[in-house]
């Protein structure tokens, strides 16, 4: 049988470790780009974007509606990368700190 005071400490303890790895979120980036590497974009663990690189070639009033599309499948892909950083960072935060309990994964709560 589960002690429930031992487990409501480490929900306590999991969830301080899980604010704290939030707050750290905002240093961890990933790149996802585009056009064979024309289009480049960084965003960080809070979901925003750092910085869109640009191939000098694509500058030309002609492109814009491809440069936005590039700029789009980029972010796009950025974005996902920085999810799967972001599952990782999280389930090693709270790795081993709540029992085996069957239906319950913190890991997809991010």
């Amino acid at each position: 049988m589960f002690d429930i005071m031992s487990i409501m400490n480490k929900v306590k303890e999991a969830q301080a470790k899980i604010k704290e790895k939030q707050a750290s979120l905002v240093h961890l980036t990933a790149e996802g780009e585009s056009g064979a590497g024309l289009v480049k974009v960084t965003v960080n663990g809070h979901r925003q974007v750092l910085k869109i690189d640009l191939d000098d070639s694509l500058i030309t009033p002609d492109d814009k509606d491809m440069l936005q599309d590039l700029i789009v499948a980029a972010t796009n892909k950025a974005l996902e990368a920085i999810e799967i950083n972001i599952k990782e960072e999280m389930k090693r935060a709270t790795e081993g700190m709540m029992p085996n309990i069957p239906g319950m994964d913190l890991g997809s709560m991010f």
